[in-house]
């Protein structure tokens, strides 16, 4: 994305996130920014950090962590440093944050219009009443969730998991925010229901110029939403640059392990998995975390981490042997077929479902389904 240093509304530098009180580290040495109306997707395994740096946006963390250093600014504004009754206005109001599981971040006891509406209470007081109702209906109409009456009286559990993932965002952009931070948003949704959110998100950032980092384990979902992609491991970034280039030529070998681990939907491509685990905080390495899980380690990489590098400064790279890596070409394997689509033999069967009908109340759900699961066979059961 072509933007100016002028166009940058967030800028994170030298974020430090530890254990209280051991002061082990969790996240270390974490900088990046976010352009005006930019998604950065922030990617990496489970327990790489990325939530833990994510929250620290808002100034916040979870009991048992805590901000050691660094400096997050919006539009120049130092949130970090801001005071108790100063981030009560910030959060919400200038940065908003999209859980993972909405479910668990609504109210249960609230219906759903009071929810909207208190948080419209909160940072819009010099608005009159049928402003903020008239706002309501607004941000529900972004989010193609129905404004009338019946619908903002259901609670959370009338709504279906798309729905209330809707409502989650319709919160986190009711005041226009900045920046708006998405924690894994779409992770329990299913694929067309995950599509929808996708494309709202996408849509609502292009149409105001919100800033949003997107944090998710899934390269497949950031390929369709954002424009640049930071990939962390163990607690640090790797690599930093542009969608288009990290797909077709990542610098970093764990992002390279991470493009293969992507499912191709044609089958024709065997996914690879990297052997070994990352290592916890207390548990790393003096140089490179990910040294014990790759093949193109050298004995440097066990006592210094690398500084950034790269051939332009839009695409950051923390490897020794970076350039190496970036000359040789992505391993594509082909997956063997055979005894795909052969009909399961009657003595290797081991479950058989044949006219299955069931009832949930009173309202006939599955009709008449039949399936075989063969020995050394697996069976995907896919649906929305």
């Amino acid at each position: 994305m072509n933007a100016t240093t002028s166009d940058i509304v967030l800028s994170v530098r030298d974020l430090r996130i530890v254990l209280d009180p051991s002061g082990i580290e969790i996240d270390d040495d974490v900088s990046f920014a976010i352009h005006r109306g930019e998604v950065l997707g922030l990617v990496g395994e489970s327990a790489s950090g990325k939530t833990t740096a994510a929250t620290s946006l808002l100034a916040y963390q979870r009991r048992g962590a805590r901000i050691a250093g660094g400096h997050v600014d919006i539009e120049g504004a130092d949130v970090l440093s801001a005071s108790r009754m100063a981030l009560r206005r910030i959060r919400g109001g200038t940065i908003s944050y999209v859980p993972q599981d909405a479910s668990a971040a609504l109210n249960p006891a609230l219906r759903i219009g009071d929810q909207l509406m208190e948080i419209l209470n909160e940072h819009s007081r010099d608005s009159s009443r049928r402003e903020r109702e008239a706002r309501l209906k607004e941000m529900m109409a972004e989010v193609l969730l129905p404004g009338d009456r019946s619908f903002l009286r259901r609670y959370p559990h009338q709504l279906s998991g798309g729905q209330q993932q809707r409502v989650a965002i319709a919160m986190a952009l009711a005041n226009r925010p900045k920046v708006i931070v998405l924690d894994e948003p779409t992770t329990a949704l299913d694929v067309t229901t995950q599509a929808h959110v996708l494309e709202t998100v996408r849509d609502l950032t292009r149409s105001y110029g919100v800033s949003a980092l997107y944090v998710t384990h899934d390269l497949a979902v950031v390929a369709c939403l954002a424009d640049r992609i930071a990939v962390m491991y163990a607690g640090r970034l790797v690599e930093i640059g542009p969608k288009a280039e990290l797909f077709v030529g990542a610098y970093h070998p764990y992002t390279r392990q991470l493009l293969a681990a992507i499912p191709d939907i044609t089958g024709e491509r065997a996914l690879h998995g990297t052997p070994g685990y990352a290592p916890r905080p207390g548990q790393r390495v003096p140089g490179c975390a990910f040294t014990p899980r790759c093949s193109w380690r050298i004995a440097k990489c066990e006592t210094d981490f690398p500084p950034y590098a790269g051939l332009d400064p839009d695409h950051q790279v923390r490897c020794w042997r970076w350039e190496e890596v970036k000359d040789h070409p992505l391993s594509v394997h082909a997956v063997s077929r055979a005894g795909a689509g052969e009909a399961c033999p009657v003595e290797k069967k081991v479950v058989s479902a044949q006219g299955v009908v069931a009832f949930y109340q009173n309202k006939e759900v599955l009709h008449g389904v039949d399936a075989d699961l063969c020995e050394h066979r697996c069976l995907a059961l896919v649906g929305e």
